[in-house]
């Protein structure tokens, strides 16, 4: 333990007891030369007072976190003498320097780069990156229905976050591509089957999920009922579709049966299917669309069919 009885070792201690900082900060903080510096890191680091961490091409240096009783006494008796000295104090002024210098190039960065970050963002870590994160929130004990899965490319972003997933389509093709998708998920059933008669138990799920396939369904009410049918008490519905629209292309070229959907006929379909809590939010336009414009409808099963409609 002798070796905090020289002065730089006690120096570099109290630099790193709040915060990590690299050997070329320290000998800038410290105005000493960095071979300086790492020859005194060395001994600190073997003695076990400091730890380190490499990243990319530098090493970061920290005092380590889980010094044991008698180091940490000794500690407190060194930095109680030191900490107060005109060398401590202008230590201390200089390493916050270094870390004002470090925020300097990140405000810098972004003064210049604001108007391109969104694009920058998506080139780097993608367009939906924010959005896959949030499914983070997700209770993992959750048991998810994706009807309506299409070829299961949001079965496969859910499939992380809980504790299964159940993909259901009615179209051969697209399970084929979501069977393809999803063979990595263990958790994750890809099964043939209607909106209408969907090929669950009752109360089997805690989320119901249809991402734009209620325009597909000629009786949404019937679908509604059987959506409710297979979620538990209190179990959540998220609905995504078209706000009304008036192009019939998508009839002719999709089949689509509805041309959207006004927020009062559907909040009155749920009602009857045994859901409440209705909440309809529109969604931003993306400029890049070319689609109708779409809105989010998230509602509660608290009720049977049969008891609403009574």
């Amino acid at each position: 333990m002798v070796e905090l009885a020289e002065p730089t070792r006690s120096r570099l201690l109290a630099a790193l007891e709040r915060q990590e900082l690299t050997v070329g900060e320290l000998a800038a903080a410290l105005q000493l030369p960095q071979s300086t510096v790492s020859r005194h890191l060395k001994i600190l680091t073997d003695q076990g007072w400091i730890a380190s961490r490499a990243e990319g091409a530098s090493r970061w240096y920290r005092r380590h976190p889980h010094l044991d009783a008698s180091m940490l006494a000794l500690w407190s008796l060194v930095r109680e003498a030191f900490v107060r000295t005109p060398v401590a104090l202008q230590d201390a002024a200089r390493v916050d320097a270094v870390l004002a210098a470090r925020r300097t190039v990140t405000q810098t960065f972004f003064a210049t780069a604001s108007a391109e970050w969104d694009d920058l963002r998506a080139e780097l870590f993608g367009a939906r990156a924010d959005l896959l994160a949030l499914l983070a929130l997700l209770d993992d004990t959750l048991i998810v229905g994706d009807l309506g899965c299409g070829t299961g490319a949001l079965s496969a972003a859910l499939a992380p976050h809980v504790a299964q997933v159940h993909a259901i389509d009615a179209s051969p093709a697209m399970l084929a591509a979501a069977a393809a998708r999803l063979a990595p998920f263990a958790h994750v059933t890809v099964t043939e089957g209607a909106l209408e008669a969907l090929p669950l138990d009752d109360d089997a799920l805690d989320v119901a999920v249809l991402m734009l396939v209620l325009h597909h369904v000629s009786d949404p009410l019937r679908a509604l009922r059987e959506v409710h049918r297979v979620l538990r008490p209190a179990g959540r519905v998220l609905l995504v579709d078209m706000q009304p629209h008036a192009d019939e292309r998508y009839r002719d070229t999709m089949g689509h049966v509805w041309l959207g959907f006004p927020a009062d006929t559907l909040t009155e379909w749920l009602r009857e299917a045994g859901f409440a809590n209705v909440r309809i939010t529109p969604l931003p336009l993306d400029s890049a669309a070319s689609g109708p414009a779409l809105f989010a409808c998230t509602a509660t099963a608290v009720a049977s069919p049969a008891l609403v409609m009574s």
